[in-house]
Parts: C-alpha cells; structure tokens; sequence
C-alpha cells in the first residue's frame, strides 16, 4: 500500500454518534454510544526540512529528509523560478543530489537550492513490512537582493578552448566573497584523467584552482560552479550555474637555464626545437629575467611594450618603448619572449633584453604559433624569483603551501566524487 502525506500530518479521529432506536427491555431508550472510527495509519513517517509552507527560506539551507522505522528510497527537489528582468537564474539546473546516512533512515542534500524559487521536496520510505510512504513538503526560498547577488564576471580557460598541461582555472566575481570555504566547495573540477587539485585565493573576487601536478596531456576536463544559492558573505547569495568544459593539449614544456642562452622545447617527451636566445641583462632588478615555472598567459602578432605599464615611467631609468612581433606573455612584470632582430648579434650569445626572452623572427614566430595558454616555462640561474601571484606563478608555491592556502585545507579529487566540504551555511 502507498501513501501520500505531508510531514508532520496525521490524520484526525472522526468521531460519529450512533443513537439507538430499539427500545429496551424496560421500554427505556438506549443509551447513546460513541465508536472511535480513526483509520489504521500504516507505512513509515517521513520528516522533511524545510517544512511544507515555510516562505524565505534562505537558499543555503539544507534540505533533510528522516523516517522512523523505515528506509528511504528516493528523494527527489524540484525547483521553479519566476523569470525576471534578466538579473534572475539562468541554467543550466544541475541535479540536486543528496547523501544517505549508514543505515539510509536519513538524507541530506549535497548542493544549495536557487533563490527565490518554489522548491517541492518529494520522498519516499519503505517500513520492515514492504508498506510504503511519500511524503511532500512545498516552501519557498528568500530571493537574492538586488546588488547583493554573486556573479561570475569571467573565466579562463573558457568553454571550448584547448590548453597546455599547466593551465590553471581562474574564476573572477563580482563582488568580494568572505565565506571562501563555501564558495570553494560549491565549485567541482572533474577530469577524464584523475588528479588532485585545490583552490587559492589571489584577492577575495578571484580564486584559482591548480592540479597538485601538470595536467596530463589529451583529456577533457569539466568546471561546475553551482553558485546558485551559496551565500559568499553575509547576505550575498550567488544566483547562476555555470559550466566550463576545455580540453588539455599535447604537452609542450620549455626550459631556459638563463646563462646557456638557448630555449629547450620539447612536445609530449621530445626536444622539437632549441632556441638561441638572448635574457635580461640583469643590470637592475627591473631587467633581470625572472628564476621559476612561468605558463603562456597570451600572445600576440604585433604588441606595443610600454615600460610604464609596468611601474617604469617615461624620463626614468629603464623606460622603453617598443613595438614587437610575436610576443607571448609570461608574467605580470613585462615578460615576454618576442621577435628582436635588433638583438640577432646577441642571440645565444649575451644576455641584454630589459627582462624579456629575445628571439630571432623565425624562432619567435614558430613558438607564437605553437604556445597554448598554460604551457610551461621553467626558467632558473637568474637571482629574481618569479612571485606567486606575478601573472600564472602558481606553480611557485609548493603543493603542501598551495594546500595549506586552500579556505578548505583539503585537496579535492577530479572524479567527480564531490568538494571537500559542505556548501551550505555555517551550522546547518
């Protein structure tokens, strides 16, 4: 037998009066006599939380599911949400799924529910004996307020984009996010080839997520930032899924021993091409290449390098303004390797670039056409280490600091298992 109840509802005894019209033995009318008729209530009773009619519930909750006596054998939360004036939820609706305790008597869901949304929670338990219940329960959730909302201003890579082994998932917001731990955990990278990675934080709008280790090569890898619902500080609730998917290339690493004043380049294990090259001459801190694990941030065919957009203005010592062809970006501080044929007596010779990677026209244009975003360069013998934060530095900090920096402290596994933690709101 099935039924459907709402939670925390029991059926009410009817009470019925029987008036006797037989006389009795005397000629005296019976007495009146009260039967109970309340009907036999089987199956086992679920609880829902939220409960049905609850308004503003706050989107961070979690929905709980628990049965007396029985075993609960599906759950299932839909959501509907009013379109708006297009600052409302767009998709896509990732499945809400939820978690069963041990002896699968209780349940509890994985993800935030979506603000402002009339959200219906159906269960269902099954008793020792096979009788079977569902229960309902119908509230809605508190809307997102107008400039409270979280938003994903941008992304990199971004969706259909092929990159080199190291490239790292960088998400900006909108709006500073306090509650780290949440918003990380709301966030699943998962990979056909499984690793371990973990998100840090450069500013509180833009967090980072790294693989423990390069990425191997020749594999899709999928972002789900089910934002919707998480609260990113007081009161500022994200309102939008989004789904990144990008594929990892071949694997092309450089390498530069700075002194030897040539370029390695090797693809999927083997060397492709040796560079000579010409680095900063290292008279100043300003001109000295930077010492560590660089990755191709972006390239361009023809680019204007303007000192000042690096804290060197024009009349001060250092400043410079050139055009070059076929620049590829390596960090925030001006590095670049780029065309220099005004340098070709230098070339695998002498290092005396203001800090960039000279080359001749034909190298700097093979490698141009080759970089993805994310490749690698390891560069070493210089005294300027590359800084964590300077560009895509992240590889500069250790996988033990990298994880100690993480608002969760765990790594969390590509295999699409889940995050480290929950996403929902302080003591839930």
């Amino acid at each position: 037998m099935k039924r459907r109840v709402h939670p925390r509802t029991f059926a009410l005894a009817a009470l019925v009066l029987l008036t006797a019209c037989t006389p009795g033995g005397d000629g005296d009318p019976a007495s009146p006599r009260v039967e109970d008729s309340e009907p036999e209530v089987s199956g086992p009773l679920i609880t829902i939380t939220p409960e049905s009619g609850a308004t503003e519930v706050a989107p961070n909750v979690p929905v709980r599911v628990e049965v007396d006596e029985g075993t609960i054998t599906d759950v299932r939360i839909d959501q509907e949400v009013a379109s708006g004036d297009g600052d409302g939820q767009s998709g896509p609706f990732f499945e809400q799924t939820g978690t069963f305790s041990e002896a699968g008597d209780a349940w509890s869901s994985d993800w935030n529910l979506w603000p402002g949304a009339d959200v219906t929670v159906t269960a269902t338990a099954t008793d020792p004996e096979g009788e079977e219940t569902e229960a309902v329960s119908e509230f809605s959730t508190l809307e997102a307020v107008p400039g409270r909302r979280l938003e994903l201003v941008s992304n990199f890579p971004t969706s259909g984009q092929t990159v080199g082994v190291g490239m790292p998932v960088i998400v900006n917001f909108d709006l500073p996010v306090t509650n780290k731990e949440q918003v990380e955990n709301s966030i699943e990278v998962t990979a056909e080839e499984v690793t371990e990675g973990a998100w840090n934080w450069v500013t509180d709008e833009m967090a980072v997520f790294r693989p423990k280790e390069y990425w191997e090569p020749h594999q899709r890898i999928s972002v789900d930032l089910r934002l919707a619902g998480v609260e990113a500080s007081e009161g500022v609730y994200g309102v939008k899924d989004h789904r990144i998917e990008f594929e990892v290339g071949r694997e092309m690493v450089s390498t530069m021993h700075v002194p030897d004043h040539e370029m390695e380049v090797t693809v999927d294990g083997e060397t492709v091409r040796t560079i000579p090259v010409s680095n900063g001459a290292a008279e100043e801190r300003f001109n000295t290449t930077t010492s560590g694990v660089h990755l191709t941030m972006e390239k361009y065919e023809s680019l204007v390098m303007d000192s000042a957009t690096v804290g060197i203005d024009e009349g001060e010592p250092g400043y410079y303004r050139l055009d070059v062809d076929w620049a590829v970006r390596t960090s925030n501080s001006g590095e670049f390797t780029h065309a220099a044929p005004w340098n070709s007596d230098n070339l695998g010779r002498a290092d005396t670039s203001n800090g960039c990677t000279n080359m001749s026209v034909e190298d700097a244009r093979w490698f141009h056409d080759q970089a993805l975003m994310g490749d690698i360069l390891e560069t070493t013998g210089t005294d300027r280490e590359l800084e964590w934060d300077n560009g895509w530095g992240y590889y500069q900090r250790s996988w033990q600091e990298w994880l100690a920096h993480s608002a969760t402290g765990e790594p969390q596994i590509t295999d699409g298992s889940g995050t480290p933690g929950s996403v929902h709101g302080e003591g839930s």
